[in-house]
């Protein structure tokens, strides 16, 4: 388990504890999180409880898909909700789109008083279809790209050759593969993943557009598609999945020699997959000047809470706080969906585990290069119809154009959009 540092927290403790601002009578609100998310939120409930002592904060945790499930029952039910609820930028569509959570953007709460401190691409993502804000990004997730330096060298591939454009990137793979032995990817998915949600025209979505009309069957997915074949045929990848046993094992043992991901993939590699990888790990923009969000995190208040004020304060103090931000970003590996903290001249520090690079500075640039994308409430069912599309392509050999286009049947009939 990542722990966050003593002194660092007892610091922003004292600055807290000069700065009450008491409630008339005492109230405990409940947070609903999910790991590693919850870990920020539990090491600021110390300086949050010092500032507002009359509000008390209890933390309930759960796994990452139980907490979702979860909540989306409670939202349907009315039952059991938490005064926060925090919500995966993969869900933030469904939810900011139920009419089950607050508009912050309206009173009491009137969001728009900070909400140009936050990085522009997040808000649209919360956004529900008649403009009302739903959720405050805590985090966020610049797309990067991460590889093993050791194995690009001794395969003679530079950092050139795997960004220069897609087709270079399964070039170099080949290399590596054929004079080190090692993969490239974990799986050719991961390019799919990436290339979708690349390059974005603003105000476009990923599998839908503002209007929602479904977009799936298009020259973006067949080249995502045509991309993630091409990968496989190649021998490039593990065939293994995100997260899965063997994936942290390749990345550990360097047998998968890079993974996109959001930046945020680094803190994991140090902490826990990787640790004992200081040095060998590098992070660059991904291929082809692609710009994409993958990740990232959000704070909202549901309609039937308890305790909106309070917990409206506490959405305040995680989203606005420079220091709570920071810390996320210090001990997590949280990217800061706050400006001001991506100010900070912690982010032009070198990064030892990543050979002394300096590449919190790209991350940000990349922010600041990301999209906005609209977000719909069936992303997720869509992403899982999309996901078993491409493992006919991948497993079975079946035609791109055919399976994009039952992929967007299936779509309409998961939407009841006939």
């Amino acid at each position: 388990m990542i722990t966050f540092k003593k002194t660092a927290v007892s610091s922003l403790l004292c600055t807290a504890l000069l700065s009450n601002a008491a409630y008339a009578e005492q109230v405990e609100i409940t947070v609903s999180s999910f790991p590693n998310f919850n870990q920020v939120a539990e090491a600021a409930v110390p300086l949050f409880e010092a500032k507002y002592p009359n509000i008390k904060v209890k933390i309930i945790s759960m796994a990452y898909g139980d907490h979702h499930n979860a909540m989306t029952t409670a939202l349907a039910t009315g039952a059991s909700l938490p005064d926060v609820m925090s919500v995966e930028a993969s869900y933030i569509g469904r939810f900011a789109q139920s009419g089950g959570l607050e508009s912050l953007n309206k009173a009491p709460y009137n969001s728009g008083e900070f909400t140009d401190q936050i990085t522009p691409f997040t808000l649209p993502q919360a956004t529900s279809s008649n403009g009302e804000l739903r959720a405050i990004p805590a985090d966020i997730g610049p797309g990067a790209l991460f590889y093993r330096q050791d194995t690009l060298k001794e395969a003679g591939v530079t950092q050139a050759d795997l960004i220069k454009d897609w087709d270079s990137f399964i070039e170099a793979g080949v290399k590596i593969k054929a004079k080190t032995g090692n993969y490239l990817l974990a799986n050719a998915v991961d390019i799919k993943d990436i290339y979708i949600r690349a390059n974005l025209k603003n105000g476009e979505g990923i599998y839908f557009d503002k209007d929602h009309n479904i977009l799936v069957n298009s020259p973006r997915f067949k080249e995502a598609f045509r991309l993630a074949k091409a990968a496989r045929v190649a021998g490039i990848d593990a065939r293994v999945g995100a997260w899965s046993a063997e994936w942290t094992e390749g990345l550990k043992r360097g047998t998968i020699s890079s993974q996109m991901m959001g930046a945020w993939l680094g803190g994991h590699l140090e902490d826990w997959i990787a640790p004992d990888s200081t040095g060998l790990w590098r992070s660059s923009q991904l291929p082809n000047e692609a710009f994409a969000s993958w990740g990232g995190s959000f704070y909202a208040i549901p309609v039937k809470a308890k305790h909106k004020p309070e917990a409206w304060e506490f959405i305040k103090f995680m989203t606005t706080t420079k220091e709570i931000q920071l810390l996320g970003m210090k001990e997590v590996n949280a990217f800061p969906s706050l400006i001001s903290a991506q100010d900070d001249p912690f982010f032009n520090e070198e990064i030892a585990y990543l050979g002394g690079q300096k590449a919190r500075i790209e991350w940000k640039a990349s922010s600041a290069k990301i999209p906005t994308v609209v977000m719909d409430r069936y992303d997720e069912s869509a992403r899982q119809i999309i996901n078993d599309a491409l493992e006919q392509v991948l497993e079975k050999d079946a035609d791109i154009d055919t399976v994009l286009a039952e992929a967007e049947k299936q779509i309409k009939r998961k939407a009841r959009r006939r």
